[in-house]
């Protein structure tokens, strides 16, 4: 009990490591276009990444597995694609319009989800996730199978063009930049450490005096707020806003995403997503083998090292300091 009362009560403070990592990964980010990297892929990775980040936030820091996250980023990124190319909103707009549809969506669904535990609560999510798959195959605004296409990128504050690709790149630095602190910021928070030891031991939290229930769902909407932030952007990005991200395989893909690089650790969604997205740009001419390839990466991740790429190394440092 003294464990949990401790933990909950103090926050945690970002250690030096923490900073010092992040500001060498948005200076190798910075940098990376002009080593030779193609700034669409690397602008692609980014936005997984940042999905794959608000979904740690809620499974591997909650302890809330769902199987329906590809809703908030497939709402977000329709809403934003019809804002800037019907209603005619700049990009900031565009992309604040969509965030705020997968916030409000996520408060509808979490409301709903977290009334039920473990398999139970993954699947109302997977439910949910497959009716506003249907719903966005009919409905007219949606265009169907064939997207919303051509969405005008605009400019950001009316000034910076995002026609120009090295622009527009920077942007979703500095999005994803933010949004990743902000991760860390609610992580070692007192609200994350409260978010913790529910993950841990949810009856104990519970009689210390916690609302579990309202920790869960605070959590489930900033997750579905964040991924409808990655959404979003990611359909502005690439002009183009289809079923593919409201598509259950996606909800799927961003499980291996946050398993793959570590599921409870703060880069290991990041590093998961640009694997798995470097695996589908460099493998794309295997076609369909492309998937049977990243289970089979699923199932030795699971089998050999279930911490995940960044939690096996950290345990290798750990180990080797002492």
């Amino acid at each position: 009990m003294n464990t949990i009362t401790t933990t909950a009560a103090v926050p945690v403070r970002m250690s030096n490591t923490l900073r010092i990592g992040f500001i060498v990964m948005i200076a190798l980010f910075a940098v990376a276009p002009f080593a030779g990297v193609y700034p669409v892929f690397l602008m692609k990775a980014l936005c997984f990444a940042l999905f794959a980040c608000a979904f740690n936030l809620l499974l591997g820091f909650g302890g809330l597995l769902s199987f329906g996250h590809a809703m908030f980023l497939g709402t977000a990124g329709y809403l934003s694609a019809h804002a800037a190319k019907v209603w005619g909103f700049p990009f900031e707009l565009a992309v604040l319009t969509g965030t705020a549809a997968a916030a409000a969506l996520g408060a509808v669904v979490g409301a709903l989800a977290i009334r039920r535990q473990g398999i139970y609560f993954a699947m109302i999510t997977l439910a949910i996730a497959q009716m506003m798959f249907f719903f966005y195959l009919q409905t007219p605004f949606t265009h169907g199978e064939d997207g919303i296409q051509s969405v005008p990128r605009g400019r950001l504050f009316g000034i910076f063009d995002l026609s120009n690709t090295l622009t527009m790149y920077y942007v979703v630095l500095a999005i994803f930049g933010l949004a990743f602190l902000l991760i860390c910021r609610v992580v070692h928070s007192p609200f994350g450490q409260v978010l913790k030891a529910i993950r841990e031991n949810e009856p104990r939290a519970i009689s210390l005096g916690y609302d579990a229930d309202r920790y869960k769902l605070l959590a489930f909407v900033l997750s579905a707020t964040l991924a409808g932030l990655a959404g979003a952007t990611k359909a502005i990005v690439f002009q183009l806003a289809s079923l593919t991200d409201v598509h259950w395989t996606m909800s799927g893909e961003v499980v291996l995403m946050t398993l793959l690089g570590g599921m409870g650790t703060i880069f290991g969604p990041v590093v998961g997503a640009f694997v798995i997205t470097g695996l589908e740009n460099y493998l794309a001419g295997f076609g369909e083998w492309v998937t049977v390839i990243t289970g089979l990466i699923f199932v030795v991740c699971v089998l050999a090292f279930r911490r995940g790429i960044v939690g096996e190394l950290s345990a290798w440092w750990a180990r080797h300091s002492r």
